[in-house]
């Protein structure tokens, strides 16, 4: 139900650790802490820097793509929503610089 909503695995996750805590699961609560702080990390941090690289963008730009696609498209709106964003910024840019030029 959380993916639904598109809050991520950090809940889900999270609450597995607790509950492996809870039935005295010490160990694998802190394996499983683990595993879910990189897997956190990977979802929020490092797919927006990973796109960066790939583009001449601004990271804001970037991960105003990926937040908004993600909200207004759901999965599939983590590819499009920073492709869209990409493309108007690109536009834009050609388009600002086109309009400083002389007519003739």
């Amino acid at each position: 139900l959380l993916a639904v909503a598109q809050i991520g695995a950090g809940p889900v996750l999270f609450g597995a650790v607790i509950w492996l805590y809870w039935r005295d699961q010490t160990l694998w609560a802190i394996v499983m802490l683990v595993w879910s702080v990189i897997t956190v990390s990977f979802d929020n941090v490092l797919r927006p820097v990973l796109i960066k690289r790939g583009a001449d963008l601004p990271l804001v730009l970037i991960f105003a793509g990926v937040l908004g696609g993600l909200v207004a498209f759901g999965i599939v709106g983590l590819f499009v929503g920073p492709v869209v964003l990409a493309v108007t910024y690109t536009l834009l840019v050609a388009w600002v610089a086109r309009t400083g030029e002389p007519r003739g």
